[in-house]
């Protein structure tokens, strides 16, 4: 059989589902549903280039490939390449072939250093060994069970704080994306990243079909969110944490561990029943916050980056 690679067709039903399937084999820590990746395609900003490839073979969706520039970085130049194949359909040339054509577009379109992503496994780093990449940071994924564990007890809610949802920012979500904007600044990694665009927060993000308002919890101190935890759900039984984080004024307080529980028991509540997160591997505050919540480490990645000249 003939592997090919080619842009994801959003109107092709087959397309999406295979690149969701394809996703959640390979990479089952990360939430995709087709809704999703068709959101992500249609609403990437023009400047990020960006592309979700398919590999082929005999009609059938067996690799996958997001590919773009970080055009919010304050560092221009910088590509992400994200391969992943069915755990089935290794050793075909699948992989190999998104990563040169993944490679070719980004250099096309200006970029000078490229990051990925692998698995902490010995086939897959020598993949990315193998095609230049150095290793980096490492990232664990975690894991709690929300049907059989047990979540610690609600902690007290401190006087002036007040919980809310992300539904009651419904008509004005502009704080939220403030307290975005100013968290994902100091997150840890390589790619420092700056938002700046309102109207692109509200497209990407807010309207993100993954977004779980009534499940994103918000700690508010007069009248203004100052931490925040963010909910994705699959529509099914699987929730995520995309984004946990404390204004700077309001650090030390307890409150994104305050905001976080609370998502997990509405979670909870709600017939969810598995919950996964992400931690850079040297974020110990958060690490300490989601070891006392249950979570459990259940894969780890690294990062990877390559020159180009």
């Amino acid at each position: 059989m003939t592997v090919i690679v080619r842009d994801l067709q959003p109107d092709v039903r087959a397309d999406a589902e295979g690149y969701t399937r394809v996703r959640h084999l390979a990479l089952p820590y990360i939430l995709f549903t087709p809704e999703s990746v068709r959101h992500t395609l249609a609403h990437s900003h023009p400047d990020a280039h960006f592309r979700a490839l398919v590999a082929v073979e005999d009609g059938e969706v067996i690799g996958t490939a997001g590919v773009s520039l970080a055009h919010d970085s304050t560092e221009p130049g910088q590509g992400y390449l994200n391969i992943y194949v069915r755990p089935d359909r290794v050793h075909r040339g699948a992989g190999g072939l998104l990563a040169r054509t993944a490679e070719e577009h980004l250099a096309t379109v200006g970029a000078t250093k490229l990051y990925t992503w692998v698995l902490d496994e010995p086939a897959h780093r020598a993949f990315a060994e193998r095609r230049g990449y150095t290793r980096g940071r490492p990232a664990h994924f975690l894991r709690l069970d929300l049907a059989h564990g047990t979540l610690p007890p609600l902690p007290e809610i401190p006087p002036g704080v007040e919980l809310r949802t992300a539904a009651d920012f419904a008509d004005d979500p502009r704080p939220l994306f403030e307290l975005d904007a100013e968290t994902v600044s100091d997150e840890p990694g390589e790619v420092n990243v700056e938002f700046t665009d309102y109207d692109a927060w509200l497209e990407q993000t807010w309207q993100h079909p993954l977004l779980h308002p009534e499940l994103t919890m918000a700690a508010v101190v007069d009248g203004r969110p100052v931490a925040f935890s963010v909910a994705y759900t699959d529509g099914a039984t699987r929730y995520t944490t995309a984004m946990t984080g404390t204004a700077r004024t309001h650090r030390g307080r307890g409150l994104a561990k305050l905001a976080k529980i609370h998502s997990l028991y509405r979670a909870r509540a709600a017939g969810l029943t598995e919950a996964f997160t992400g931690n850079d591997a040297g974020n110990d505050p958060m690490i300490a916050i989601n070891k006392w919540l249950g979570y459990e480490i259940c894969a780890t990645e690294v990062r990877y980056v390559r020159e180009l000249g």
